[in-house]
């Protein structure tokens, strides 16, 4: 679990218990064992009796959270025994998982369909940098920057702090063959970088400044006024503090993610080899003597990442459990004072109050119709939302509301879910889910795309797995 996700959940008040680390020897690999079985370096199997046994008498746990490429859906659908919810992190896409949240930092132009047969379609899915995990500093410098503009006065350079093939030296070199002026350089690298003196000598002889195991990286992303270095987290810390970067792709897993980000204008990432310091020195300039597109770069990240990933993601966990059940009759007085609230009136098509005749009318028809499901969202006892689905042939039309003062609880997604849920179960002919949302009404705006419906013109939409291919 990453360490920035248990602080900020240990500081909300939770309780938090790591898992010992396993101690079951690695068995051969069998065929169908899931992608990345022999980084788990132990027995996947074993590994489930054993951190069942470790939580086992103090469950059940509101959530489990999987952070580990060598886990899949056989692995989390075991450790249900012992845990409400799983939340899952992950950013290769390329395994099955049994989770009810699953949250990928990382930006692609095709996000949602990187995971769309790989979780199960109750799965709320939280994707992009949006959510991205960072320290607290990052979010406290965001106010003190701004979208970089002018001349390029400090640059910095970052490749992590192991950067084992030593890209940071052939950037060093590709600086030194750039006009300086009064340009200040400042190089970032970790205390058993390979090449840590010979780092530490040039940039002494270039007049650069060497910063080895610093732990002030925001401020000197927040000061900088452009950056070199690699994919990977620090990327989404820059573009937190809208600095603009030369992106260099040092592993597989990153490509995609340059390559998409570069064509939505968040960093710029050239197709050159690492090693190569005349192209470097090129890029480096065209971005130098570039103000627009710095500064295109600088307002793009800062509108992509907040730095408030971390709360976003802990707010999510904290959404409340959410039953369903059918409309009884007994419904009608509660459904009538509900629709006729200032505040339901509002946001609903008709504006209008409605008197007790068309409401019992109404509901009577609801009631008694086969093609109409409404439910009423529980949070324990407590009603908290209307739901209903208007079905047509394989198409639901969806329509929510939360009771009033239910509101500003994200109460709405956990009883979209919910709702869905029951739909998939009772209605698994259904294809397509739509909704109708007034131009006014930005909360359902923001529901309706979080839960992964796209806006069709003037309706949102959301196909299920069932669509025919």
């Amino acid at each position: 679990m990453p360490i920035v996700l248990a602080e900020e959940v240990k500081r909300r008040g939770h309780e938090l218990v790591m898992l010992p680390p396993p101690t079951s020897p690695l068995r051969e690999s069998s065929s169908d064992a899931p992608a990345h079985a022999a980084w788990l370096q132990v027995d996947a199997l074993q590994d489930v009796q054993d951190s069942l046994e470790a939580l086992q008498a103090d469950a059940p746990w509101d959530w489990l959270v999987v952070d580990h490429y060598g886990i899949d859906n056989r692995w989390e659908s075991r450790m249900r025994a012992c845990a409400s919810r799983i939340l899952v992190i992950d950013d290769l896409a390329d395994r099955q998982h049994d989770c009810d949240v699953l949250l990928d930092q990382n930006f692609y132009e095709q996000a949602d369909g990187r995971y769309a047969a790989r979780v199960p379609e109750r799965c709320r899915k939280l994707l992009g940098p949006s959510y991205a995990l960072l320290r607290p500093e990052f979010a406290d410098l965001r106010s003190a920057v701004s979208v970089r503009e002018g001349e390029v006065r400090r640059l910095l350079v970052f490749f992590g702090g192991v950067d084992e093939n030593n890209v940071t030296v052939c950037a060093v070199e590709a600086i030194a063959r750039l006009p300086r002026g009064a340009l200040e350089v400042d190089v970032v690298i970790g205390a058993g970088h390979p090449a840590r003196r010979e780092i530490e000598k040039r940039c002494l002889q270039l007049g650069m400044n060497c910063h080895v195991q610093t732990q002030e990286m925001a401020r000197l992303m927040a000061r900088a006024d452009l950056a070199i270095g690699a994919g990977g987290t620090a990327t989404w810390e820059r573009c937190s503090l809208g600095l603009p970067t030369l992106a260099l792709c040092l592993a597989e897993n990153q490509r995609q993610l340059l390559v998409d980000g570069s064509r939505a204008g968040l960093l710029h990432a050239p197709s050159i080899w690492p090693h190569d310091v005349e192209s470097l020195a090129r890029q480096l300039l065209v971005l130098i003597e570039s103000p627009g597109l710095r500064q295109l770069m600088s307002r793009c990240a800062m509108k992509h990442v907040d730095g408030q990933g971390v709360a976003r993601v802990v707010r999510n966990m904290a959404l409340p459990q959410i039953t369903v059940r059918l409309a009884t009759a007994a419904d009608s007085q509660n459904l009538f004072n509900w629709r006729n609230h200032e505040a339901i009136r509002a946001v609903s098509r008709t504006s209008e109050p409605i008197s007790p005749e068309t409401h019992a009318s109404w509901f009577s028809k609801v009631l008694s119709s086969p093609d109409r499901c409404l439910l009423i969202g529980h949070s324990g006892p407590s009603e908290v939302g209307v739901v209903r689905f208007d079905l047509q042939a394989t198409v639901a039309e969806v329509s929510i509301y939360l009771v009033p003062g239910q509101e500003g609880r994200g109460l709405g997604a956990a009883l979209l879910v919910a709702a869905e849920d029951w739909l998939s179960a009772t209605h698994p002919e259904v294809e397509s889910l739509v909704a109708e949302v007034r131009g006014d009404n930005g909360p359902s705006h923001r529901l309706f795309s979080s839960a992964n419906y796209k806006l069709d013109i003037t309706r949102y939409q959301k196909w299920r797995r069932s669509r025919p291919r």
